[in-house]
């Protein structure tokens, strides 16, 4: 029997000198899918930067024998078309600046989670040559996307995908309702009542994976008041429904 060939994958040098974090990323990054090749010191990932045609470079601003500004410097003298985010748990905005300025795309900061992670990636990988990279920055799958967290919520859900399909057909059904009861809320500065709706909202989002919007009550609960707040959660309500 003839076997399908498996379609091609991008392939991504992670520079972490940090084993627990190298673990991580890898661990995340394979779930793309992605083809992950790493390294933990600059000489290591010249040399497999250099030999490899890889479609995005994931750096280590600190690393034992250098910085991740000189490692994308000298990596780009072979290969200038080549992505590059960098990751650091350094949040000081001026060092962030400084590392766009030497052309990283993005700045991730370290801890953070697989969905950040993730779609950092598929960003940058928007402006990599390779074909496979630019299949899976253009979304990879349904289960991927910003507003749905798949891989969480079936873990939840012992692996049950039509439990979680009936779940979310719930969710999305009841969502007008709760979007309106907000708004409602909100328009008449009922705070008691606005965070007794995203209370029970935040839980039923994490029922069902919806990443997104559960970031938007966390913003709204916690600051009732902000403008953008508000935006954010009329924002991701609207990305559900549509």
């Amino acid at each position: 029997m003839q076997m399908t060939p498996r379609a091609p994958v991008p392939r991504l040098l992670l520079v972490e000198d940090d084993t627990i974090s190298r673990g991580f990323f890898r661990a995340a990054l394979e779930t793309l899918p992605a083809q992950v090749e790493t390294a933990d010191s600059l000489v290591t990932a010249l040399e497999r930067g250099r030999n490899g045609e890889h479609d995005l470079w994931l750096i280590d601003v600190n690393l034992p024998d250098g910085n991740g500004s000189q490692l994308l410097s000298a990596l780009r003298l072979t290969r200038p078309d080549t992505p590059a985010l960098a990751h650091t748990a350094d949040g000081d905005t001026s060092i962030h600046a400084r590392l766009r300025d030497d052309g990283f795309s993005e700045t991730l900061v370290k801890p953070l989670s697989r969905e950040q992670l993730l779609q950092a990636v598929r960003r940058a990988l928007v402006n990599s040559p390779g074909s496979a990279a630019r299949a899976v920055a253009a979304g990879g799958s349904e289960l991927e996307r910003e507003d749905w967290d798949e891989i969480t919520a079936l873990a939840a859900l012992n692996g049950q995908r039509h439990h979680l399909i009936a779940l979310r057909e719930l969710f999305l059904a009841e969502l007008p309702g709760v979007r309106d009861a907000v708004a409602q809320a909100v328009q008449q500065h009922d705070v008691g009542t606005l965070k007794g709706q995203l209370h029970r909202l935040q839980a039923s989002c994490g029922f069902v994976g919806a990443a997104r919007l559960a970031r938007a009550v966390r913003q709204l609960h916690q600051a009732p008041e902000s403008n953008g707040a508000h935006t954010q959660f009329r924002a991701a309500v609207e990305s559900l429904l549509h």
